[in-house]
């Protein structure tokens, strides 16, 4: 498997909602200092994302235009847009995201994550 291969899979997981409501999956994705800065507006840490994504509501994500920059070695980004419906309410939105992912000991963690919403353009 190739590094955008892996780093895809990677992302992949971290969409599906068992991984969401799992800490120990999310503990294993995820560097012990994580910076993420949500779609919402708020930062959070690993310990944030531990307490609070389990506990959230379902999300179905669509992700496309995947890419990744290696930036080193051990250092690769991720850029694509996600469009993330709230199965209880219905909510669509969707972001722009990147994501910093370290590669230590042979094992990729996510050290970083920004996700900024985005709109569709109307030619009205």
């Amino acid at each position: 498997m190739d590094i955008k291969e892996t780093i895809f899979e990677l992302e992949n997981k971290l969409q599906q909602p068992d991984v969401r409501k799992s800490v120990e999956q999310l503990n294993d994705l995820i560097s012990d200092d994580l910076i993420e800065f949500g779609s919402s507006g708020l930062v959070y840490t690993k310990q944030d994302v531990l307490g609070n994504l389990p506990a959230s509501s379902e999300i179905k994500f669509v992700m496309t235009d995947f890419k990744i920059n290696i930036l080193s070695a051990d250092i690769v980004q991720s850029t694509f847009k996600t469009e993330k419906t709230d199965i209880e309410t219905g909510k669509i939105s969707r972001s722009l995201r990147s994501s910093l992912w370290r590669n230590a000991n042979g094992k990729w963690r996510m050290i970083f994550h920004q996700g900024t919403p985005f709109g569709v353009k109307s030619n009205l």
